[in-house]
């Protein structure tokens, strides 16, 4: 599998000198451009850079702060994802269009929720829940790792699911099509995807603090091409703007950044959470970044101390609560359900299908749109009440079924 940029295995490339670089970076950065930054760190995925300068470089851009800049992370995750693994856009965008879930104003494409990590909470894991239950009515594309920063990452707790968990070698550029013909969630563990991080990796082990590369991860989903909307929590409030601006400066037409007031990145159960959407006024129009605080009683949902949703465990452990909540045997009132459907609702309202005048949602749904808006003139409780049905109805846990089989069958 090749990817845009030829392997660093080929013979032929030669070592990539940051000296000149670091001279102009490092104590002072004003007359580095964040095109230089961009194009230094495309030699980390052939490696072509040496550990000590790669380190170096990654220590410069932390201190320097130019690692939160919105332009400099605009530029470099187009490099970053111009070194992915390619992806057969047409054939996706196929199979996406034979698939029909266009509702609203959602086109049928695929939908991402993520966080940065590193937000010292150690909660449940969320997003990756979040993102099973939002594929009950989108079609989803979770881009995940292991652990990072906590006890369970969204790969350690998704290799832990009973009774069966799904292959996830076994998806794969080449897979995606099929994947999506059966079920409407895909997980992209970012290793298969993002294949030139691993001359990386040893470099970022030995630093004791996190990288450019925790920020360029939640935005460099590899089927950026087809992704249509997107929801990214991001663990400091500084974040929010650099984000919403970078992403806006790639022609990200729908996406959400949320920061709980306690840095927290996700929407927060407790209290308040900024937001910035990225919002069109009309169809193919201008996108504007909106600000506002939004809290649970804007989703219609209760208030809950973060100490007492479920605090994050042990990958099995965790495993095990993501099961009973996809099987409804969580109590409704319970405050993790509460957490979760409210950043379900987050990437439902975001995707566009809360604009949807009717509701067909099938088993247990009662047909009560509620037409109510809040916040940058959205359908945040309409978000809420899909939310609370895609776990009712049991369709999020069909899609999750769907999707351990046919990666069961592909990976055998």
């Amino acid at each position: 599998m090749a990817s845009r940029l030829e392997r660093s295995g080929e013979p032929g490339l030669p070592p990539f000198d940051l000296k000149p670089l670091l001279t102009k970076l490092w104590p002072l950065s004003n007359d580095v451009t964040p095109e230089e930054i961009a194009e230094a760190i495309s030699h980390f995925f052939t490696n072509q850079v040496t550990e000590a300068q790669t380190a170096a470089l990654l220590m410069a851009l932390h201190f320097t702060k130019m690692d939160l800049r919105a332009d400099v992370l605009e530029k470099t995750v187009r490099v970053m994802l111009k070194a992915a693994e390619d992806i057969a856009v047409d054939e996706l965008n196929a199979v996406l269009a034979k698939r029909g879930r266009k509702q609203g104003v959602y086109n049928g494409g695929l939908c991402d929720i993520v966080g940065t990590g590193g937000d010292s909470h150690n909660t449940f894991n969320v997003s990756t829940t979040a993102s099973i239950l939002a594929s009950s009515l989108l079609m989803v594309a979770k881009h995940g790792n292991r652990a990072s920063t906590s006890k369970s990452g969204s790969a350690d707790m998704i290799n832990s699911m009973k009774p069966k968990a799904p292959v996830l070698s076994a998806i794969k550029p080449d897979s995606l099509v099929k994947i999506y013909s059966e079920t409407n969630y895909g997980f992209l563990f970012a290793p298969v995807f993002h294949t030139g991080m691993r001359y990386v990796a040893p470099v970022r082990k030995q630093l004791p603090f996190r990288t450019i590369f925790n920020n360029l991860g939640p935005l460099a989903n590899p089927v950026e091409d087809v992704l249509e909307a997107r929801v990214i929590g991001v663990g400091r409030r500084d974040l929010g703007p650099a984000f919403a601006e970078a992403l806006k400066g790639a022609g990200c037409r729908k996406a959400l950044i949320v920061c709980g007031e306690e840095e927290l990145d996700e929407v927060s159960c407790a209290g308040g959470t900024l937001c910035w959407l990225l919002i069109e006024k009309s169809p193919g129009g201008e996108v504007f970044i909106e600000h506002f605080i939004i809290t649970p009683e804007d989703f219609g949902a209760t208030r809950h101390p973060l100490n007492e949703v479920s605090p994050g465990k042990e990958p099995a452990e965790n495993a095990e609560i993501l099961r009973r909540i996809l099987c409804g045997d969580l109590p409704e009132d319970d405050p993790l359900i509460d957490f979760i459907a409210i950043n379900t609702a987050a990437l439902f309202v975001v995707a566009g299908i809360c604009e949807a005048d009717t509701s067909d949602m099938g088993r247990g749904d009662d047909g009560k749109v509620i037409l109510e808006r809040g916040h940058a003139g959205q359908r945040w409780k309409e978000g809420y009440r899909r939310a609370k049905w895609a776990i009712k109805s049991g369709e999020a846990w069909k899609q999750w079924q769907a999707f351990v089989e046919i990666t069961n069958k592909i990976g055998s």
